[in-house]
């Protein structure tokens, strides 16, 4: 079941504001490349995916929850965000 989808402090909803917020904050797309929705969505499975073999955890709970969390995530409103600079 998805999240309720409500504006957060002026992101899509709950899950975009705290992922941006975690993972993207104050993160500039460099060289003139502009980063994609999947780009974005990529780095944050991949950070959390190192965060579970670092703890040896691989496939708990935990993870399959911050999975979950990350199907409400507005890819393409963060990578927008990192992109305004370039």
């Amino acid at each position: 079941m998805k999240t309720q989808n409500t504006k957060h402090n002026g992101w899509t909803n709950y899950a975009t504001w705290r992922v941006n917020l975690e993972m993207f904050d104050g993160h500039d797309s460099t060289d003139g490349y502009k980063v994609t929705p999947e780009d974005c969505e990529n780095y944050a499975q991949s950070v959390l995916l190192e965060n579970e073999t670092e703890h040896g955890t691989e496939g708990g709970l935990v993870f399959d929850y911050a999975l979950a969390f990350l199907e409400d995530v507005n890819w393409s409103e963060i990578a927008e965000s990192i992109n305004e600079n370039v």
